[in-house]
């Protein structure tokens, strides 16, 4: 993994640390990218808006707090510790009760939104 597309990391990543520097919820940061997939830090409260990634999976794993990841079939829900990955073409929603901070893995380039775009599009291939 590298903490940048051209230098390696001199030790590792601490994601708890990484995502406790962000200071907007629902503005992923990118903090290692490995091939083509980034690895990616968020903050998340509320519910976000329904979309899909028709080109690409999309992985979420708990660090802290519950995930609440909305389907056409219901809801799921994920606790600390744990992944679940919403496959490509699926509408999602994620949401949280209260903060819940994830790591997000998938390839460098995709939008939070998908193809629905709107004013909760984070900016791309932030670093931090």
């Amino acid at each position: 993994m590298s903490t940048s597309s051209t230098s390696p990391t001199p030790r590792p990543v601490n994601l708890l640390h990484k995502v406790g520097l962000i200071e907007q919820p629902w503005s992923p940061r990118v903090v290692a990218q490995m091939n083509d997939y980034q690895f990616k830090v968020v903050r998340i409260e509320g519910e976000f808006i329904w979309h899909s990634h028709p080109e690409t999976d999309e992985a979420f794993i708990v660090l802290e707090g519950t995930l609440r990841i909305d389907l056409p079939q219901g809801p799921v829900y994920v606790a600390p510790g744990e992944l679940y990955v919403v496959p490509r073409g699926v509408q999602h929603r994620t949401a949280a009760e209260g903060e819940a901070k994830l790591m997000m893995i998938e390839p460098e380039g995709v939008l939070n939104t998908g193809q629905e775009g709107g004013e909760r599009t984070a900016l791309n291939d932030v670093w931090i």
